[in-house]
């Protein structure tokens, strides 16, 4: 891999593919951080040790912030959604335009697999620029939110419940699509893990006017046949743990009839959306982000 210089901004072109797979594995609990030190031993060349290696790997989310969290455009706040069959209750981040006069439609925005952290947050507040009540839970809430460490927060991810998880996010769009300040228009953006909840959510919510899942596990393919809403669907082309099982929901979509339109993005890695890390893609981050953000334009308008 190329020499971590303090200050420099890597991309995955900077780590062998082995090692991103590697990490892969890892951020996904596949493999716990003593196994991922110890296989990527070998990486470490030049007086780079294996802890420096998934140090560079782990996210900077302040290099990345994009909309601050006191940006004057933005009015945010944090609500507690009551949950009685999920958790009890989960909290959400909220974003909406600060000169909103009237009502907006809504997006629901899902996490990856280490709960709301800033990353998300700030994803969130990109959405509300663009004219949307934006709404992030955390998943993460009964075990006291993201814990401000990533670590500690995939950690915390394995206790949850998945059950009462999924229950949970059902109360938030209904919670969502309530609100007195939304259309009633409401479409959901997940990555990962939210990529996978938004695709559960398409196959539970006929309602639902749009989803846009990043990278996310697919449901059963008998699943297909509930989904109502049109789906946007993003892949990295260096992902074969989410893409082998593709095809085979790709022909039950397409069996039911469902909307949908699906894009590959050659040569990136699991993650390429988050601008946190060194697997972010700028090009294919920025052609994904502009296909989303019109995706919804279309379909919540």
């Amino acid at each position: 891999m190329t020499p971590i210089t303090p200050g420099s901004r890597l991309t995955a072109a900077d780590f062998d593919q082995e090692l991103l797979i590697l990490f892969d594995a890892y951020v996904h609990g596949d493999m716990d951080r003593r196994g991922f030190l110890q296989r990527a031993e070998k990486f470490a060349k030049g007086g780079i040790t294996a802890a420096a290696i998934l140090a560079s790997l782990q996210p900077n989310f302040a290099a990345a912030q994009i909309v601050p969290k006191d940006d004057a455009r933005l009015k945010t706040e944090t609500v507690t959604i009551a949950s009685p069959d999920g958790s009890g209750s989960i909290k959400a981040y909220v974003a909406k335009p600060a000169n909103a006069s009237g009502k907006l439609p809504a997006v629901l925005v899902i996490h990856e697999n280490r709960g709301l952290n800033p990353h998300i947050e700030d994803i969130t507040r990109r959405i509300a620029l663009d004219g949307y009540v934006a709404f992030a839970p955390d998943a993460l809430t009964a075990l006291g939110g993201y814990p401000g460490d990533e670590d500690k927060a995939r950690a915390e991810f394995a206790k949850l419940d998945q059950a009462k998880i999924r229950t949970d996010f059902l109360s938030c769009y209904a919670a969502l699509k309530a609100r007195a300040d939304v259309t009633g228009k409401t479409g959901a953006v997940g990555f990962c893990y939210g990529g996978g909840m938004v695709h559960f959510l398409s196959t539970r919510l006929p309602d639902l006017a749009a989803g846009v899942p990043f990278y996310g596990n697919h449901p059963a393919a008998e699943e297909a046949v509930k989904v109502k809403a049109p789906l946007q669907i993003h892949f990295a082309g260096i992902d074969e743990r989410i893409n082998a099982a593709w095809p085979t929901y790709e022909a039950a979509l397409k069996a039911a009839n469902v909307r949908h339109i699906a894009h590959i993005y050659p040569n990136t890695q699991h993650g390429f959306n988050n601008d946190t890390t060194p697997r972010f893609d700028a090009a294919a981050a920025k052609l994904a982000w502009e296909r989303t953000m019109g995706f919804f334009k279309q379909h919540l308008s």
